[in-house]
């Protein structure tokens, strides 16, 4: 299968990313991964890319593309990929289906992890990352630390990152209303979405997307959002 993973940060898209590639053996594409290894391997993407990103600026989206689209064209992507961070925007999905149509090739679906607002911030803003091991995270509701302040594994000082503050992830959750929200509705028009909720334990969230894929591979294409949604306090941060 060939799918877009899409939904607002803290709906555990990178957890839910490797699972499901794992599970349906195709590669997870991650635009972070993609930017690191280019920039890394000094590819000419990934020093036009550093070079932007070096004065301050946005990359392009037109540089984006060009480094997804060379990883979509890879052997182990030849059976279906799992898109994870873009597309970010319209313009950006509308130049996906173009470099895919020029491919002889389309998308199967794209899954949207709906969590609520207030679930969001309550899942970033309670994160604790240990200054000694970054590895080492903790949460102060769903997985906190047996001392305050103090790593189990190291007892490295436990800090909350800066963008992980209320304020900065409701001006993220922004920003993903306003940018990347809206191709939900491009996509919904082309009838690739299924939406379910990304509540619950990491492999209840799993074999619901699963649940969910499985059902647009039959053609149903039936929305999951309403269905199945569990009240429990999430595990997947």
């Amino acid at each position: 299968m060939r799918i877009v993973l899409v939904g607002p940060p803290g709906a555990g898209k990178g957890t839910q990313a490797a699972f499901l590639a794992q599970n349906l053996s195709i590669p997870h594409i991650s635009t972070g991964d993609l930017f690191r290894a280019n920039i890394s391997q000094q590819t000419e993407l990934g020093k036009l890319a550093k070079s932007y990103m070096d004065e301050g600026n946005l990359v392009p989206d037109e540089v984006t593309i060009a480094m997804a689209r060379d990883r979509m064209e890879q052997p182990d992507a030849a059976g279906g990929f799992l898109l994870d961070g873009f597309p970010r925007n319209v313009s950006q999905a509308e130049a996906l289906d173009q470099a895919l149509k020029a491919d002889s090739v389309e998308l199967d679906a794209v899954l949207d992890l709906e969590v609520p607002e207030g679930e969001v911030v309550k899942r970033i803003a309670g994160r604790r990352i240990c200054r000694k091991d970054s590895s080492h995270v903790f949460h102060v509701t769903y997985s906190p630390p047996k001392k305050e302040g103090v790593c189990d594994v190291c007892a490295g000082e436990l800090y909350q990152r800066d963008d992980d503050t209320e304020e900065t992830v409701r001006k993220r959750l922004e920003v993903y209303h306003t940018q990347t929200e809206p191709i939900i509705d491009y996509y919904r028009a082309q009838g690739l979405v299924v939406t379910i909720s990304a509540l619950g334990k990491v492999d209840e969230v799993t074999k619901r997307a699963m649940d969910a894929l499985d059902r647009q591979a039959e053609g149903k294409g039936q929305s999951d959002g309403d269905e199945d949604k569990s009240d429990s306090e999430g595990d997947d941060k």
